[in-house]
């Protein structure tokens, strides 16, 4: 692989593809909101909180628990760090990584980027990550989400739309839902919505 991707990147091309095209081709220019700010600022609060809880809430009574795991694959050119990754609950020979979002929803760019994080653990520590758990900061509930071979693919599939984008520096279409596009930092780039 030329370069790196991160999995935010596939997360951002998956709520538009704009975000990871700017991102990449104009890197220098990615202004930082105060939503990120604040997303930011409660997953490290949640960090905190999670320390003092207990498993039950993931429906685990043991496991090792690993905060902020830095993870990287030259075979797939990814690179991340997951908020947490739970090493073989209830004694059971798997990973699972956790992802806390400021978010009442999972989206489909969350549980995209959760697969990487699947495949990226399973690499790392050679044990298979069946499924994860997006952590919903403003309801305090874990959802669980399956991590399929079909998931997983789809994940490296939209990592390598990325880097096709990235390679010839065409700028794809904005994401259909333009709600999304109200609160977005490169707005002011695309020209040609809202």
């Amino acid at each position: 692989m030329a370069w790196t991707l991160t999995v935010t990147d596939l997360k951002q091309y998956t709520y538009c593809p704009r975000i990871a095209y700017f991102a990449r081709c104009l890197p220098d220019v990615r202004p930082v909101t105060a939503k990120m700010e604040e997303g930011i600022a409660a997953g490290q609060e949640e960090e905190t909180r999670e320390q003092r809880r207990q498993l039950r809430s993931y429906g685990f009574t043991t496991g090792d628990r690993h905060f902020g795991v830095s993870l990287y694959s030259a075979a797939l050119g990814l690179t991340a760090q997951v908020d947490l990754a739970i090493l073989r609950p209830d004694g059971t020979e798997i990973v699972v990584p956790v992802d806390y979002k400021l978010s009442r929803t999972v989206g489909e760019h969350f549980k995209l980027q959760l697969a990487c994080y699947a495949l990226l653990l399973e690499e790392e520590m050679g044990l298979p990550a069946p499924y994860g758990f997006i952590y919903l900061i403003p309801l305090r509930r874990p959802e669980r989400v399956p991590l399929s071979a079909p998931a997983k693919r789809k994940a490296l599939a939209t990592l390598a739309e990325i880097r096709t984008i990235v390679a010839i520096e065409g700028m794809p279409a904005a994401t259909a839902r333009r709600a999304r596009c109200i609160d977005c930092e490169f707005r002011r780039f695309c020209n040609d919505v809202l």
